[in-house]
């Protein structure tokens, strides 16, 4: 089961590779994703169980 973030913890995470913002969508299979805004190195960042797993190794780009 898929829980939403927190507000508050929602608005104080960043891209951790590139210090940008990240916005909620969803990935290729429909699972939640965070999106960094960066418009040079756009990465994605998987939100499993609820907690978002900021990783480099667990990024993909867009």
């Amino acid at each position: 089961m898929s829980r939403q973030i927190d507000p508050w913890v929602r608005e104080a995470l960043r891209c951790p590779v590139t210090g940008a913002t990240l916005v909620d969508g969803t990935g290729p299979n429909g699972a939640p994703e965070l999106h960094s805004t960066d418009p040079e190195r756009p990465l994605a960042y998987p939100v499993r169980d609820g907690i978002p797993v900021l990783l480099e190794d667990d990024a993909r780009a867009l």
